[in-house]
């Protein structure tokens, strides 16, 4: 399936619909051999597949890499593969309830709508300081620092250290992306070095003098562990800001191809929330999902063994016509709308409910601010499939 599925491809990377469309048709569950993980495509397949327990994010807790048919990763990864396997999203049962519940015990509901205000003062201010410029980059100048500096309150580093934060995390992100060059490897391998020493020596200190922040919270929750709170922070932060600066950038730009759409929610804000959802579904920011089959599986008559990895194609499926009517069409008035952008089952995004908070504040402030935004140049997506974002977004008003 190639010559439909080529995510390295820049052609398939900037509108890789038309080719979901493809294989939800005529090869739903299909082995693909450069990545060698079996692309599944559909809604309902992948809607299921989430929530079951014959898979996981890994497979450690019940098996070797050598029982599983595998090679362990280059010892130069273990740096990175110590930090991203103590985040609860790389863990399974017992462990991933035992983190999710410590971790809930400090990012709790009330926390996160204390942050609604902060949310809105900072879209407002970003939003003032982009229109008296008269426009220019989108994603640099709004899309990015909002949620890090969100993310950056909420744990609390302090603002002297947070110009790191956005570099660490791009880093560490580029070793999800399929089959990561040893540039990429070893880019991430020193991000994750250098940002787990960072956080370590923060949460030594919140430990000794707390604040009212995330970090002192979680240095205070009885058996969560170093190495489990640096892993649970990271994974905050590159969970808590890739997707909304992508959903930005993105949102943004179909807003602004779709002036039909645009002009709609100028007219009734109200609509704001169904728009948030269905900008999430239209072009989604993560468009793969990988597990691991435990136990043999078999999908659609596929019979998928122990020791494979499936790839969960987000993106297809957000645009599955058997999930949604016209899925191909922006519809800020959409109300079913099952899109799996945040995932779903006991790996479903902890922090959607501050991801909402924030794409309303800046989708909000701009269209009260700026509302005759309009583009500069044609938008170009980053050369990366799995994150799917802009490189930038340059509009005027």
């Amino acid at each position: 399936m190639t010559d439909v599925f080529d995510p390295w491809s820049p052609e398939f990377r900037s509108a890789p619909y038309p080719a979901y469309a493809r294989l939800r048709e005529q090869s739903p569950v299909v082995w693909f051999e450069p990545s060698r993980q079996y692309l599944i495509s559909r809604h309902e397949d992948v809607n299921a597949l989430l929530r079951d327990r014959r898979l996981g994010r890994s497979y450690l807790h019940v098996a070797t890499h050598e029982e599983m048919g595998r090679a362990a990763p280059p010892q130069y990864q273990e740096p990175f593969w110590t930090l991203n396997n103590n985040g609860m999203l790389d863990r399974e049962p017992p462990d991933h309830t035992r983190l999710r519940r410590l971790v809930s015990q400090a990012f709790t509901p009330r926390r996160v709508e204390a942050l609604r205000p902060v949310v809105q003062r900072l879209a407002g201010e970003l939003v003032d300081a982009f229109v008296a410029e008269g426009g220019g980059d989108l994603i640099a100048q709004v899309a990015e620092p909002l949620p890090v500096t969100v993310i950056a309150e909420l744990l609390g580093i302090p603002e002297a250290d947070r110009h790191a934060l956005r570099p660490w995390s791009a880093a560490i992100c580029g070793m999800y992306e399929l089959n990561p060059s040893r540039e990429t490897a070893e880019a991430a391998v020193r991000a994750s070095e250098e940002f787990s020493e960072y956080l370590r020596g923060l949460a030594r200190r919140r430990k000794q003098d707390p604040r009212d922040d995330l970090v002192s919270a979680l240095a205070a929750v009885e058996g969560l562990s170093e190495d489990e709170l640096i892993g649970t922070c990271v994974l905050l932060l590159n969970a808590g800001h890739e997707a909304t600066v992508n959903v930005t950038g993105n949102g943004w730009r179909a807003l602004l191809l779709n002036p039909d759409q645009h002009a709609l929610l100028k007219a009734d804000p109200e609509l704001i929330g169904t728009a948030v959802e269905e900008l999430m579904r239209y072009d989604t920011p993560l468009q793969m999902f990988e597990r691991w089959v435990l136990e043999d599986i078999e999908v659609r008559g596929v019979a998928i063994p122990r020791g494979s990895e499936v790839a969960l194609l987000f993106g297809s499926a957000n645009h599955d016509p058997a999930a949604f009517a016209d899925p191909s069409r922006l519809d800020l008035t959409r109300r079913d709308n099952p899109h799996i952008s945040f995932g779903a089952g006991i790996h479903y995004c902890l922090g959607a409910p501050l991801a909402r908070i924030e794409l309303a504040a800046s989708f909000g402030a701009l269209l009260s601010k700026a509302p005759d935004l309009h583009l500069v140049e044609d938008p170009v997506y980053k050369p990366n499939y799995v994150i799917r974002g802009l490189e930038r977004l340059l509009v005027a008003v």
